[in-house]
């Protein structure tokens, strides 16, 4: 079967659009979206959408982009409703009822209505744009709740939930009206710029593309929901370098004595035996301000990689530095509240509450300079920013000296290195320091990095 005329395009442009976005689909992939559309067909739009989801992406960590860019190229209508809009009064009592219903379609015809009547900005008959920021501002769904939820008990429809459960269900039910409003402000906006521009613009990132040092709180939690099936992944890949190292090297003069017996033919490649040695990690984690989810999560990422290690230890400073092994160990319970124990048990401040990496580097090379050996890889995690302090690079040169790698991964732009109160520069002089703004390249980095 093929897709219906005309919709192959839209499809290609659609999987174009998700590629960019950093999702990974295949010509096999593509092809069963197409025979996907083209058995489900175009009438019943949220069962293609669930369609093409199971046919291009790999979980459901991908839906938050999916779903915007679906709404692009197979969007609910073309251009405004025929109907003159309705006063904000009388919209919000129909929302009222339909939220009360849970009338997912009447929600639909009522964000088109709100975004008609009240998203529309600049000077021209068909507007300038389109805000869903302007729409809800002007129709403030989250004061709906308690009128809603006096509708459900009316109805009968709330038997079955507590207030504290039927309240959440209705501030789900607003934030589903408030996603249908922003995809019609988009298709709105993608009809007078183009779909391709404003699935590129107007389209968060996936999670795992997100700047740490930019990410939400909501962000940080996928984030540590992730760090399982990553590390999983990474494992699997650290495994595979592990064998293939392990197989050795050819020794060419063993080889070449070999084949004297072939006529000179090497026959029989003869390997440098490697004996397997799991290395020894250290990590050392800026944990002060915005830094701290980057830390955090790779701090939670390796110890999901434990096993790959003979041994972990892992320290944390601001501008003091103690050790918080311990503490990450059990901190597999709770990611979400590994931090704030960080912060509460261990000692990382002293007389004042700023970044400090000279004192903690040099701190760390006093007191735990034995943590270091010719078998240890160390990571160092942080901005390099050190509030014009004294950057030590003394220390740095000492723990370098010791260790069998120093990598420093950096999680601000290369751009921005040495700006300000930036010690990149100098840091990076004397050890390898890595751009590393976001899980996906945290990733890449750990499995090319890390010693085998």
């Amino acid at each position: 079967m093929t897709a219906p005329a005309g919709v192959a395009e839209r499809l290609t442009t659609l999987v174009a659009a998700l590629r960019a976005h950093g999702i990974r689909i295949g010509t096999g992939e593509t092809v069963d979206a197409a025979q996907a559309v083209a058995a489900l067909g175009l009438t019943d739009r949220e069962t293609l959408r669930e369609g093409l989801a199971a046919t291009l992406l790999h979980g459901t960590a991908q839906r938050p982009v999916f779903d915007p860019v679906f709404d692009l190229y197979f969007p609910r209508g073309v251009g405004a409703p025929e109907q003159e809009a309705a006063g904000r009064e009388d919209l919000r009592d129909r929302l009222a009822s339909a939220l009360a219903a849970n009338d997912r379609a009447m929600m639909g015809r009522l964000a088109v209505e709100a975004v008609d009547g009240f998203g529309g900005y600049g000077s021209s008959p068909a507007s300038d744009g389109w805000s869903s920021y302007q729409t809800l501002d002007r129709l403030r769904p989250q004061t709906l709740l308690a009128r809603v939820r006096d509708n459900v008990r009316a109805q009968g429809g709330g038997s079955g939930f507590t207030d504290r459960l039927l309240e959440d269900e209705i501030r789900r039910r607003i934030e589903a009206f408030r996603g249908l409003v922003a995809a019609e402000a988009r298709r709105r906006v993608a009809e007078r710029r183009g779909r391709d521009e404003i699935a590129r613009r107007a389209v968060a990132p996936s999670a795992d593309r997100v700047d740490f040092l930019f990410a939400g709180k909501a962000q940080l939690a996928e984030l540590r929901r992730a760090v399982q099936p990553l590390a999983r992944k990474l494992a699997t890949r650290l495994a595979a370098r592990r064998r293939r190292a392990a197989r050795g090297s050819i020794d060419l003069r063993r080889t070449l004595r070999g084949s004297l017996s072939t006529g000179g033919v090497p026959m029989k490649p003869v390997l440098r035996r490697r004996r397997p040695v799991r290395p020894e990690l250290v990590l050392l984690c800026d944990v002060s301000g915005s830094v701290s989810g980057f830390s955090d999560f790779t701090m939670l990422l390796v110890q999901a990689l434990h096993d790959q290690f003979s041994k972990v230890r892992v320290f944390a400073f601001v501008n003091r530095i103690d050790e918080v092994t311990g503490l990450l160990v059990h901190g597999r319970a709770d990611p979400e509240g590994l931090g704030a124990r960080i912060q509460a048990e261990a000692t990382l401040t002293g007389w004042h509450g700023s970044s400090d990496y000279g004192m903690a580097l040099g701190e760390f090379a006093e007191r735990y300079g034995a943590a270091v050996g010719p078998r240890t890889t160390v990571f160092v995690l942080g901005d390099a920013r050190t509030n014009m302090s004294d950057p030590n690079l003394a220390a740095v040169r000492q723990i370098a000296e010791r260790a069998r790698r120093v990598y420093w991964l950096n999680p601000e732009q290369t751009a921005s290195w040495g700006t300000g109160d930036s010690a990149a520069p100098d840091y990076a002089e004397l050890v390898e320091m890595h751009e590393c703004r976001n899980a996906r390249q945290l990733s890449d980095l750990v499995a090319r990095l890390l010693p085998v």
